[in-house]
């Protein structure tokens, strides 16, 4: 009697992960760029994901029934309406997210879409394309952000894009920089984060970029696209990412606090 109590309690405690477990919306631009190890990541902190895949389906109408929005990356440019007309429905739906004050998380071509959406500006980097596995600074208002604060100061990403986010939209809090394109993050309203660069990537994933675009990716050094290079290099974002892909998810489930509503301080006495 008692194991059949508990073959029932803990099936009845699944059930209810199952049905409040948090819903992303994942917009996938292109097939080169899948979620990979960021959705492994987001599964493993209880994430449920929808991925539309926005090539091949149309674009949900609204946010609802969505506790957060992914947007990833992708070869067209972030304006390239005439190719790509589903372009806009990814912008309108940032553009929502912002507004319902969503927990969002733009990459690369995501987050330029973000940036367009939201007021910003984007154009074709005058430096050439910024490829490889480089570092990023934060800015100062990184130390107070929920999600960036605990990061290095200069952690390693990998890039691989030739647009860049010109000007940020207003209002928008500057979160990390390079030498050679100054807005690499940035979040926009409470909980709205742009990332220029990728997180998200294997070396299977940035080899095949590389085969893809070799023009863009002669901007790298050579050896950043040796296959033991790059097994090393994302075990570093391993180490550094998943914990920010953990905050992004506590800030999801409401265990964190967004920007800005981080509690009324007590007047001194």
């Amino acid at each position: 009697m008692f194991l059949r109590s508990r073959v029932i309690a803990e099936s009845s405690r699944h059930r209810l992960t199952c049905v409040t477990a948090p819903r992303l919306l994942v917009l996938q631009p292109s097939q080169s760029d899948p979620l990979a190890k960021l959705g492994d990541w987001l599964e493993a902190d209880g994430m449920e994901l929808h991925l539309v895949s926005l090539r091949d389906e149309p674009a949900p109408e609204n946010l609802d029934g969505y506790q957060g929005v992914i947007c990833l990356g992708g070869e067209m440019g972030a304006l390239d309406d005439v190719e790509h007309p589903w372009l806009a429905d990814a912008r309108r739906l940032l553009s929502n997210a912002v507004a319902q004050r969503l927990p969002t998380l733009a990459i690369c071509l995501g987050a330029q879409l973000l940036a367009a959406a939201t007021g910003g500006q984007v154009r074709k980097g005058p430096q050439g394309p910024e490829v490889g596995v480089l570092l990023v600074a934060k800015r100062d208002a990184a130390g107070t952000d929920p999600l960036f604060a605990d990061l290095p100061f200069t952690p390693d990403v990998l890039q691989f894009h030739s647009d860049e986010v010109h000007v940020l939209p207003p209002s928008a809090e500057h979160l990390a920089a390079s030498p050679k394109y100054p807005n690499q993050a940035f979040r926009v309203g409470a909980s709205a984060y742009g990332l220029q660069f990728h997180i998200e990537t294997t070396p299977e994933i940035v080899l095949n970029w590389a085969a893809k675009d070799p023009d863009s990716a002669a901007y790298a050094r050579p050896h950043h696209f040796d296959q033991d290079f790059l097994a090393e290099a994302h075990r570093d974002f391993e180490e550094v990412w998943q914990p920010f892909v953990a905050r992004f998810a506590k800030l999801v489930r409401g265990e964190l606090s967004p920007a800005g509503c981080l509690g009324t301080q007590l007047p001194l006495v």
